[in-house]
């Protein structure tokens, strides 16, 4: 398949900043008039991203070279929708809170869609649609959480570097390592968000 351009990936992956608005979750939650994020500018948020062909994920040598690579020795799957996924409710509320990891989260959606939402340098919440054959790692140290989007469905695989830990830590929690390396290396404003920060 080669090196994709920038084009490529946005078929499957987009991202956009959002509102503030309650309403379910599993909206866009555009802001109006809409603000779209660049692909270049997730990578600067420590955000990866790549576009594969998912009909294959079983025998494709591109997810091969990227898990040989980045050393993802680990792969199951996750399927999220009410049907499969025991507990949905409380789950899809689990996934929502923010939180971080103190390893990267990697997934490659092989089938369906959802929203990764995640914080850009201001505290300002960034959602990430992927669809089927968009695969990203977010950061360790990020702070994010994921929903589905309005289909209720996604198929997900998950890779990881070793024996899979899925701790979240929700937050606060920026005495962490992983969370003070994330700041260090991705410039993120120290105790954004919190009230003394709230007219910055």
């Amino acid at each position: 398949m080669g090196s994709l351009t920038k084009d490529d990936r946005e078929e499957v992956i987009q991202a956009w900043h959002m509102d503030d608005s309650d309403e379910d979750q599993r909206l866009p939650h555009h802001r109006e008039p809409k603000e779209f994020v660049s692909l270049d500018k997730l990578a600067e948020l420590g955000v990866l991203s790549w576009r594969l062909d998912a009909d294959k994920y079983e025998n494709d040598e591109e997810l091969k070279k990227i898990r040989d690579a980045r050393g993802y020795s680990y792969m199951d799957f996750c399927e999220v929708c009410p049907e499969k996924l025991p507990n949905y409710e409380e789950k899809i509320k689990n996934f929502f809170e923010e939180h971080l990891h103190t390893d990267e989260e990697i997934r490659y959606c092989v089938a369906g869609s959802g929203y990764f939402d995640a914080r850009d340098r201001n505290d300002e919440w960034i959602r990430i649609w992927v669809k089927k054959g968009a695969m990203i790692v977010l950061p360790a140290g990020i702070y994010h959480r994921f929903t589905l989007d309005s289909d209720n469905y996604i198929k997900a695989m998950r890779l990881f570097v070793g024996d899979p830990v899925w701790t979240p830590f929700n937050r606060p929690h920026d005495h962490l390592p992983a969370r003070k390396a994330y700041v260090e290396t991705f410039g993120q404003k120290e105790g954004a968000g919190q009230a003394v920060d709230a007219a910055a």
